[in-house]
């Protein structure tokens, strides 16, 4: 194994860079016991780093692909007993973001749930950040994970190689796909996101049968407009899929981004009441979509 150090800053940590990166994945949380993103009861593994900047995310931990430090300093001691290690840290006070797994580790771990799978219909699903940075690593856990039979999803933003999607798909039984701002200037501008490409490998995927599931996040002041959910509809009209995931902007991130030495641009915007996303709902349903908040 060879390594190499990255710049260093004061949340970051180097990273060891392997000569087979793929046999490692980077990821920041395990969530049990879902009832959304997909269908049954759900384990969700986010992986970490994210290319694109939504002032939005509630996961602000899962933009930078690096291992990251957190202090809570209501909980510090004062003690200087840690300098500056979680490992050493005696009040649980600093925490590392994110850990590298080897792929049987990862599997021991999601195994433990897979009574709840069988149970419930349920199964993994891969979220991040955005999963298809770490496309070879993830691959690999969706090939074991269906090789047992157990029912795979990932939630994506659909911003990469087409080559990259496709592999991913092969092990995956729902492809959870976001759609956010289409205009493709201000996609880019705002969010760094290539529109033109989402919508192309959305094509794509639906011309080779894999099960999609569109979702469009609520945002006030960038989606929660009639305009850009009449491009949404328009755009997913031809492929007569049946249902749709409608995602309310919330605030539940806000809390973690001072932690991270980031500022949180979305303070003063107002959480979207039931009447104001009632007209987001009716658009909806007059295409015929089943449509869930939430999920």
């Amino acid at each position: 194994m060879t390594l190499s150090a990255a710049p260093h800053t004061s949340s970051d940590l180097w990273i060891p860079v392997t000569e087979e990166p793929e046999k490692r994945g980077r990821i920041f949380n395990i969530q049990r016991f879902s009832l959304n993103d997909g269908q049954g009861i759900r384990t969700l593994v986010f992986f970490k780093g994210c290319p694109h900047r939504c002032p939005w995310c509630a996961n602000p931990e899962s933009m930078s692909p690096r291992i990251q430090v957190i202090k809570r300093q209501a909980k510090c001691l004062s003690c200087r007993t840690c300098l500056q290690d979680p490992a050493e840290c005696p009040s649980g006070a600093m925490e590392y973001v994110g850990e590298d797994v080897t792929l049987p580790e990862l599997m021991t771990r999601l195994l433990k749930d897979e009574v709840f799978f069988r149970s419930s219909g349920g199964g993994v699903t891969l979220s991040g950040g955005e999963v298809l940075m770490q496309h070879a690593f993830a691959g690999e856990l969706l090939k074991a994970l269906r090789a047992l039979g157990i029912s795979t999803a990932i939630e994506t933003a659909g911003d990469a190689p087409l080559s990259h999607l496709l592999a991913l798909t092969e092990n995956c039984d729902q492809v959870l796909y976001d759609f956010k701002i289409m205009d493709p200037q201000r996609a880019r501008s705002v969010l760094n996101m290539n529109q033109p490409r989402v919508m192309d490998n959305f094509r794509a995927l639906a011309e080779h049968g894999v099960n999609l599931l569109p979702r469009l996040p609520l945002i006030p002041g960038f989606t929660l407009t009639e305009e850009n959910m009449q491009q949404v509809l328009d755009f997913l009209r031809p492929f007569n899929l049946a249902e749709i995931h409608l995602l309310p902007f919330h605030k539940y991130g806000e809390a973690k981004y001072p932690l991270l030495d980031k500022t949180y641009s979305m303070h003063k915007t107002k959480v979207p009441d039931a009447a104001t996303i009632a007209p987001f709902y009716a658009m909806a349903e007059k295409y015929g979509y089943k449509v869930t908040l939430g999920g």
